[in-house]
């Protein structure tokens, strides 16, 4: 089993860690259990020169660096007019080698400045930049980001579009791949009919060591480039096994709201105060599950035929820092979370693989933690407006406020 999470970051794009370079990221995906990564940001000049001097050949397609593989990805950002409306749209794109890479580089250079961020922002449409990038090689692969995300995505409330078609228009034959995004899941993008010939890919969009995985694919499959390309384009389920989902409600924009309110919503709830906070009377912010909602054409729990499985998760210091009563970032967690990573191998194999007997060994609490977790049997306040959720995986609590969704 091959854990990949191709979208990251890297120091060079804003708001993202110091620590997001290659030493630091290699050294805690094998900490994560992940075994290939994109590398990110393959447009940023300085983060392309560190990636050639660090990166070794292993195969058409694939690096490596201190044990851990990587495929050539980054995200970028496109800022457009069409149809009276500006869009902003954010593309994931892989690129089988560096010299291929360069060749979309010298592309883009001449449409915007690629020193300025990690992610640049390019004044050019999502259909121009599929072009550009198979221009310069067939074999590059081509994902819409996190697809729901309000701001800055293909379906998004306030930029986006509401099919793909007229995003991409006759291009959209090349785009064979959708990125969830951490406030949707596999279950909610199956009730819209007109994705179900898509793959649903998830990662993390790391931009901090930490973050690492928090979303991720599972392949079963040799690490190589065509073949998982090829996995993913044709949703090959002996090669293609599933995503490792956020549990969508944890997701900063899953519900509506307005974050300097206070004041978060449910789709319905918005509807009734039509799109408008009752708090400072300004519009609210919509949320995934509201667009989720306007554009299916099916019940949220239809699962298309040949749908590629997905479990959902917890990052571990989530789980600890529940059980000791600390923030994930004490130095309490912090030792558990290393004792427990030096006794079973990584964090994926604790959360998805270790019997929880193996686990209650060690820490009967933990256990109890991770095996609620995978049985989904915990409570979740809905994100919104730019705040994540918050997981309980144990506290009881007497009464359920509107805005908080129970997964038991």
């Amino acid at each position: 089993m091959l854990i990949a999470d191709f979208h990251i970051h890297s120091r060079y794009s804003r708001a993202t860690s110091g620590e997001m370079n290659i030493r630091e990221i290699s050294q805690r995906a094998k900490v994560k259990g992940i075994d290939i990564l994109g590398t990110g940001d393959f447009t940023h000049p300085h983060w392309l020169d560190e990636l050639e001097d660090c990166l070794k050949p292993v195969s058409y397609g694939v690096y490596e660096y201190g044990g851990v593989h990587f495929f050539l990805t980054s995200e970028i950002s496109c800022i457009y007019s069409q149809g009276g409306r500006v869009r902003k749209i954010h593309i994931l794109v892989f690129a089988p080698s560096f010299e291929v890479v360069h060749k979309v580089n010298r592309e883009l250079s001449r449409i915007g400045n690629l020193h300025s961020d990690g992610r640049p922002i390019l004044g050019l449409s999502a259909k121009e930049l599929a072009k550009i990038v198979l221009e310069a090689s067939s074999e590059c692969f081509i994902v819409p980001a996190h697809i729901w995300t309000p701001w800055f995505s293909l379906f998004g409330a306030n930029s986006g579009f509401d099919d793909i078609e007229e995003c991409f228009g006759e291009l959209t034959s090349q785009i064979y791949a959708l990125e969830t995004g951490l406030s949707s899941d596999p279950e909610m993008n199956w009730a819209l009919s007109n994705l179900d010939r898509f793959a649903l890919i998830s990662n993390s969009d790391a931009h901090s060591p930490a973050n690492l995985g928090r979303e991720a694919n599972i392949f079963n499959c040799k690490i190589d480039y065509k073949e998982i390309v090829s996995a993913i384009k044709n949703k090959e389920k002996d090669k293609f096994l599933g995503t490792i989902e956020f549990f969508p409600q944890e997701g900063k924009y899953h519900y509506d709201g307005h974050r300097n309110c206070n004041v978060c919503l449910s789709p319905q709830e918005t509807k009734s105060h039509n799109n408008i906070c009752p708090g400072c009377g300004k519009p609210l912010t919509i949320g995934v599950m509201h667009r989720v909602y306007e554009l299916a054409d099916r019940e949220i729990g239809f699962k298309p035929q040949g749908a590629i499985p997905f479990r959902s998760f917890v990052l571990l210091k989530e789980v600890i820092g529940e059980v000791v009563g600390k923030t994930s970032k004490s130095a309490e967690v912090d030792k558990l979370y290393y004792y427990l990573i030096e006794k079973f191998g990584s964090e994926f194999k604790i959360m998805l693989e270790v019997p929880v007997d193996e686990i209650y060994k060690v820490h009967p609490k933990i256990a109890e933690g991770i095996a609620r977790v995978r049985e989904r049997k915990i409570k979740v306040s809905p994100g919104y407006d730019g705040v994540y959720g918050k997981v309980k995986i144990f506290e009881e609590e007497k009464k359920i406020e509107p805005e908080q969704i129970s997964l038991l």
